[in-house]
Order: C-alpha cells, then sequence, then structure tokens
C-alpha cells in the first residue's frame, strides 16, 4: 500500500508514523470477508522498536494498536472480532533468547494498552511453550478468551518428521499446555503451509484422546506464512524475508482445504497472506 516499512521497526513503523494505513489494512481484511482482524502490536516491543522509545510510547502504542482494530471492527456491517496480539518479547523464531524475567513487564505494558479493544488474546508466533505459560499468568483470571499460537520448524527436515516448535518441543506438548492453561484455540503460525497440516492432524488426534476436561472445547487452527525457508543462522532484524511465488491466493487455498479436510476450524493467514488470499478463503467456504 506504500506504507512506511523496514527493519528492524517492521509494523510498528506504520502505526507510529502513518496510522491511517493501519485502519486501511484492517478495512481491506474485513472487506475481504475476515472474522477476525489482529492488532498491530506485534513489533510494539523493544526489539523492534528500541529500549527507550518502547519505555517512552510503548503503552500508547498499544492503545493506538487496539483502537485502531476496535474502530475497524465496530464499523462493520457484520460481526468482526479483534485479537489482541501479544508477541515473542525477545525475538521471532528465538526461543533459546527466552527470558521471563525481561518480556514480563513488556507483555504486561501490551496488555495494559489493548484490553480496553480486544475481543480476545492472541499470544502468537511462540516458539516454546514457556512463552505461553509466561502470557497466562500475566493474563491472570482476566476474562478474555485465550488463544495460543505456535510456530513450528519448517525446514526440509521437518516436513517429514513429528511436528515440533521451534524450540524443538513436540506440537502436541504444545497443544496439551494449551488445554492446561485454559486457552480457547490453539494454532499454529508464521510457518511455511507444508508443515501445517501434520499439526492439525496431531493437534485432532490429541483433542480426540485426551481425557483433559478442556480438551473437547480446544479448537484448532493454522494462519501459515508466505516465507521462503528462514536460514537457520539468519540474523533477526537483518533483512526483509522474500515471498514465495507459488502461494497466490489459489495456491494457498489448496493448503487451506487441507487443513479443514483434517479438522481445523480457524484458518487464515501469516506474513505476506494479503486481503486477496482471505478472500479466496472466504468464498470457497461459503461455496463449500
Amino acid at each position: 500500500m506504500g506504507a512506511p516499512f523496514r527493519q528492524p521497526e517492521w509494523s510498528a513503523l506504520a502505526l507510529m508514523e502513518a496510522p491511517a494505513f493501519v485502519a486501511r489494512v484492517h478495512q481491506a481484511f474485513i472487506d475481504a470477508g475476515a472474522d477476525v482482524i489482529t492488532t498491530n502490536s506485534y513489533a510494539v516491543v523493544p526489539f523492534h522498536i528500541g529500549a527507550e522509545r518502547f519505555a517512552r510510547d510503548g503503552l500508547a502504542l498499544a492503545t493506538l494498536a487496539g483502537r485502531l482494530g476496535r474502530e475497524a471492527a465496530d464499523a462493520a456491517k457484520r460481526s468482526v472480532l479483534v485479537a489482541g496480539s501479544l508477541p515473542p518479547i525477545c525475538g521471532s523464531y528465538r526461543a533459546e533468547w527466552f527470558d521471563p524475567v525481561f518480556a514480563r513487564p513488556i507483555i504486561s505494558i501490551l496488555v495494559d494498552g489493548l484490553r480496553p479493544f480486544v475481543d480476545h488474546w492472541q499470544a502468537e508466533t511462540l516458539s516454546a511453550i514457556e512463552e505461553a505459560e509466561l502470557v497466562r499468568d500475566i493474563l491472570g483470571d482476566d476474562s478474555k478468551p485465550l488463544w495460543l499460537s505456535f510456530t513450528l520448524r519448517d525446514d526440509e527436515e521437518a516436513r517429514s518428521s513429528e511436528p515440533r516448535l521451534r524450540s524443538g518441543q513436540r506440537a502436541v506438548d504444545a497443544v496439551a499446555a494449551a488445554a492446561r492453561l485454559g486457552a480457547q484455540a490453539v494454532l499454529f503460525n508464521c510457518s511455511q503451509p507444508e508443515v501445517m497440516g501434520n499439526a492439525v492432524t496431531a493437534a485432532r488426534q490429541w483433542v480426540k484422546d485426551s481425557t483433559h476436561p478442556n480438551a473437547g472445547s480446544l479448537r484448532v487452527g493454522v494462519y501459515a506464512n508466505a516465507f521462503a525457508a528462514v536460514r537457520k543462522d539468519a540474523e533477526a532484524n537483518a533483512e526483509l524475508n522474500e515471498i514465495r511465488s507459488d502461494l497466490t491466493p489459489s495456491g494457498y487455498l489448496a493448503w487451506v482445504h487441507d487443513w479443514i479436510y483434517r479438522g481445523a476450524g480457524i484458518v487464515g493467514g501469516c506474513c505476506g497472506i494479503g486481503p486477496e488470499h482471505i478472500h479466496a478463503i472466504r468464498e470457497s467456504i461459503e461455496k463449500r
């Protein structure tokens, strides 16, 4: 759309410099048929905008992200939910960098800014179960539903092996943790489409076999990205990822059909998946 965009600020740059673009993006996804839009709070963390800027403006930026999402949803002619994005604080895909002591006050500020505006919490792109546990602890007895979304290993080897988080923990253990933490939904996001189907199958099987009291109500979902595989030695915030040419709306839709067939009840898109993809999904689901 022409919004300001670069590393290291990532999606926070538009929020800081040109929030009208954020409102336009929300509207574009709603027009495409999205039932859920996500607050533009993913990069509102010191890792992206710097410690000094976050200390000064973090709460105000989180509040702005929540308000923009709420205004767009409230203006829609149908029911649209606002998901409050709670990102990995210490770096995407880098479970080894997770520091709960450092992350706790940052997540708390995001929660305080977003709380008046969101319908549910969406802790997303989590590389380790411990990140989910910290979010649950910070939220305490907050009455808003919690969706937990984990990112998976998606290299060539991962496509033919048991689904695992980027920490190496098993995806089924993350599903069990989601039930234990009282989540309403467990999702897999920000990984390539090729690894998502096996994770959905494993999650649905766990739900079927589990005797946990929350298992029966736990929804399973997917929103993959359109990135080419990220090198294991890639430095965080060092470059912009390439977008795959094969994941056109129709190409991505084929994967979505597979996830639904395997039992996913929530489907959408992460990085590189735009309103045109959501429109194709919505249109196909309505026809089916």
